[in-house]
C-alpha cells in the first residue's frame, strides 16, 4: 500500500485517525453497508512491520461478523488447551488469529481508491484533522483510533509480552493452541506461555506476564522463550518474526472522566475508547462489535459517529464491573506468585461459562458460580477489593 505524499482536495465522508486494528475493522464492515462512502485513513506510519497477532475465541464473534471478518483470518483451530501446575484441560471452543500481514493486505484492497495518508495528527474535530506540518484534511465525520492516551482516570495494571514465531528443526507435534501454559516459574506476577501452532514445524511462542508495572525487558523475555523451547526439546532453526506489547488490564476507573477531552462531534475506537476485555486484554471482539454498530448507521455524520462510539464504549464499560472486580482480586488480594491459582480454579468451571466469560457475556448465575466455593485468595483481602477505584495509574 502506498502512502500519498499530497492531501486530497475532496472532503471525506469519514476520516479515521490511525491505521490500527479497530479502524481497519471499521473500514471492512463499512464496505458492505456503505459501499459508496468516501473513507480516508491518516497514520504516522502507513507501512508498519508485520509484527502483530490478534486472536479470538470463535464463540466471541457473531455469524454476521464472520462474513466480513473471514478474509482477515490467518489461522483457525478446533479447540484449545490450558495447563496449570495442578490442572490441565482440553477445551472444545474454537480459536482463530488475524495476522498483521493479512490485515494490511485486506486493508490495501478495501482502500484501493484512497491510499492511506501519511502524517502525524496533532488535533482533530468534527470537520477533519490537522497534521503536525499544519496541513488540514476535511471530513464530515472523524474517529480517533490512535491507541490509549496517558490518562489517570483508569486504574489499570499490565499484561506484557514478547512473542517469537519460531521455525524448528523438527515438528513440534502441537495441533491446536495452548492459550495458557502456567507450569512455568511465576515471575513478575501471573506468568504463562502462549503457543499458536502455524505449521508442523513453526509456531508462535509468547511469554506473557500479568504485572503491576509496565516495564518490559525484551532480552529477558527472549532468553525465556529460548529456554522454554529448549525445555520442550525444540531446536530453533530460525526466528521468523517477533512481536511485543504492553496491554491494559482494568481494575476500575471513571469512564466519563476518561472520555473527557474528546473533541465535540468526534468518535473513538480501539484502546482510545477503552474497548478491550478487562481481564484478558483481548480487543478484537469489542472492536468487531463497534464496527458493526457503525456499519448499521443509516447515515454517517459527525453526530451519529460521536454518539454511537461513545454509547457503545460506555455500555461495554458499565456492563463489566464484575470483570474489574476479579482483576482487583487477582492483583490486590492474591500474592504475585499465587495469582495463577485464580485462573487454575476458573478453568475447572463448565466450558459454556468459560466461553461466555471470554465473550463478555457472563450471566448472574455465572458470577455466582465463579465466586462460590473455597476462594483462591484470602477472604479479608478479597473484601477490601469490593469497592471500585474511580481513578488510577496511566498507561505509558
Amino acid at each position: 500500500m502506498s502512502a500519498s505524499p499530497h492531501l486530497p482536495n475532496a472532503t471525506y465522508d469519514l476520516l479515521l485517525a490511525g491505521a490500527g486494528l479497530a479502524n481497519a475493522l471499521i473500514v471492512r464492515a463499512l464496505k458492505a453497508s456503505h459501499p459508496d462512502l468516501k473513507i480516508g485513513i491518516v497514520d504516522r506510519n502507513p507501512h508498519p512491520d508485520p509484527s502483530h497477532t490478534w486472536s479470538f475465541h470463535t464463540s466471541d464473534i457473531s455469524d454476521d461478523a464472520r462474513a466480513w471478518l473471514d478474509p482477515l483470518i490467518a489461522h483457525e483451530w478446533h479447540g484449545q488447551d490450558v495447563r496449570f501446575p495442578g490442572h490441565a484441560r482440553a477445551l472444545k471452543t474454537g480459536y482463530a488469529s488475524i495476522s498483521e500481514e493479512k490485515l494490511r493486505h485486506q486493508l490495501a484492497q478495501d482502500m484501493e481508491a484512497t491510499p492511506i495518508l501519511e502524517g502525524d495528527v496533532t488535533s482533530l474535530d468534527e470537520e477533519g484533522v490537522t497534521l503536525e506540518d499544519g496541513r488540514h484534511i476535511d471530513a464530515h465525520a472523524v474517529i480517533d483510533g490512535r491507541g490509549q492516551k496517558a490518562n489517570t482516570s483508569l486504574a489499570i495494571r499490565f499484561q506484557k509480552f514478547v512473542g517469537q514465531e519460531l521455525e524448528l528443526e523438527e515438528p513440534h507435534v502441537l495441533t491446536r493452541p495452548v492459550i495458557m501454559d502456567a507450569t512455568v516459574p511465576q515471575e513478575d506476577g501471573y506468568r504463562f506461555f502462549y503457543l499458536l501452532p502455524h505449521t508442523p514445524t513453526s509456531l508462535l511462542v509468547e511469554d506473557t506476564r500479568y504485572s503491576d508495572g509496565a516495564e518490559l525487558n525484551d532480552d529477558v523475555f527472549r532468553d525465556a522463550i529460548e529456554n522454554y523451547a529448549t525445555g520442550k526439546g525444540w531446536k530453533i532453526k530460525k526466528v521468523l518474526r517477533e512481536e511485543r506489547g504492553v496491554l491494559p488490564i482494568a481494575l476500575g476507573g471513571n469512564f466519563d472522566a476518561f472520555w473527557e477531552g474528546t473533541p465535540k462531534g468526534t468518535g473513538r475506537s480501539g484502546l482510545a475508547a477503552a474497548l478491550f476485555h478487562p481481564v484478558t486484554g483481548y480487543s478484537l471482539p469489542d472492536n468487531v462489535r463497534l464496527a458493526q454498530a457503525i456499519a448499521a448507521l443509516p447515515h454517517i455524520t459527525s453526530q451519529t459517529v460521536a454518539q454511537t462510539t461513545r454509547a457503545h464504549a460506555k455500555a461495554a464499560w458499565d456492563k463489566r464491573g464484575f470483570y474489574r472486580l476479579l482483576n482487583r482480586m487477582l492483583f490486590d488480594a492474591a500474592r504475585p506468585q499465587d495469582r495463577y491459582k485464580v485462573l487454575e480454579r476458573f478453568y475447572r468451571l463448565p466450558e459454556p461459562l468459560i466461553a461466555r466469560f471470554y465473550a463478555g457475556q457472563t450471566t448472574l448465575a455465572d458470577k455466582a458460580r465463579i465466586l462460590t466455593g473455597k476462594p483462591p485468595v484470602p477472604i479479608l483481602a478479597a473484601m477490601r477489593c469490593l469497592k471500585e477505584p474511580k481513578s488510577g495509574v496511566s498507561q505509558p
